[in-house]
Formats: C-alpha cells, structure tokens, sequence
C-alpha cells in the first residue's frame, strides 16, 4: 500500500472511503451515535498505528475486524462504568422503607392464613392435589409420582378441584 510507503494523504482516502461503513459497524454493535462515533475514531487510530504492518490480504475484513474489537472493548467499558456508578439516592428508592417491609409482611401473613383456611375446607382429595400444584409448585409428573397416581389422574382432580373451588368459594363471596 501507498502509506507503508511513507504517502501520509493515502490514509485521508481510507477514512473518507470507509467512514461510513465503519461508523455503521460500530454503531450496530453499540447502538448509540455518540459512542459509535468515540469507537469509529478508535477504530482509526488503531489502523493508522497498524497500517504499517499491514500485509495487502483483504483490507476491508481486516478493517472489519478491528472495528467490531473497538466497539466490543468500549460496550464492556461502558457496561463496567454502570455496573460500577450507583447514586446512593437509587439504591434507598429501591430498597423499601421498613415500615413498608413491616406491613407487607403483615398483609402477606394475613392472606397467606386466609389461602390456608380456604384451602382447608376443600375435600381432601382436592387439597392435596391444590395443595401439591399450587403451594408446593409441584408439576404433574412430581405429584403424580409422590401420590402414586397416573399423570392423568392428578389432571382429572386437579380440574375437579378447579371446578369445585368456581362454585363453593363464589358462592361464599355472595352470601357476605
């Protein structure tokens, strides 16, 4: 090539002729311009200081490669400076208050009792089989394997339960 050369003005060509392209490349890697174009310019910079060495095989995948590098590196660098600047006034916002905590866990209890009670009145074939699906989040196959039971079977009464729970528990929400 002309700039191992020592012609300086080859290099202008190979920006004006590969700008776009590498802004493109580094941009569908980042996703953001600004930083597309901080690693565009990294990009030359590294192939001016390693054009010299260059060998004359594919220049373009060459460049391609070293591109694609550059915006690599600066995605982890960017996603490093997240990682590592956190506002104090963030983490509070995401920690909640412990009076909140306090009555989150008193709700919990409650309706966790009230599940339990309602539960407690299913037949007890339904309420092993709700029991095992829904609080134990136990699949069919476990339930069935633990019950000794058909895959089929834990199906069938998990439907009855199901059906038994529309009809019993509505009507008791009518009767308040």
């Amino acid at each position: 090539m002309k700039f191992q050369q020592g012609d300086t003005d080859t290099f202008r060509e190979i920006v004006q002729e590969y700008g776009n392209y590498v802004y493109r490349v580094t941009y569908s890697v980042l996703h953001d311009a600004k930083e597309a174009e901080d690693a565009a310019q990294e990009t030359f910079l590294q192939v001016y200081k390693s054009l010299t060495g260059y060998r004359s095989q594919g220049f373009k995948s060459w460049l391609t490669r070293i591109t694609v590098n550059k915006a690599i590196d600066m995605k982890r660098r960017r996603d490093r400076r997240r990682e590592e600047q956190w506002d104090p006034v963030d983490v509070a916002l995401q920690i909640p208050a412990q009076d909140d905590d306090i009555l989150k866990g008193l709700i919990d209890n409650e309706h966790s009792q009230q599940i339990q009670d309602k539960i407690s009145q299913l037949p007890p074939g339904h309420r092993d089989i709700v029991t095992a699906f829904y609080l134990e989040e136990k699949g069919y196959e476990e339930i069935a394997a633990d019950q000794h039971i058909a895959v089929k079977t834990v199906e069938s009464r998990l439907y009855r339960a199901r059906a038994w729970i529309r009809e019993h528990w509505k009507k008791e929400e009518e009767w308040r």
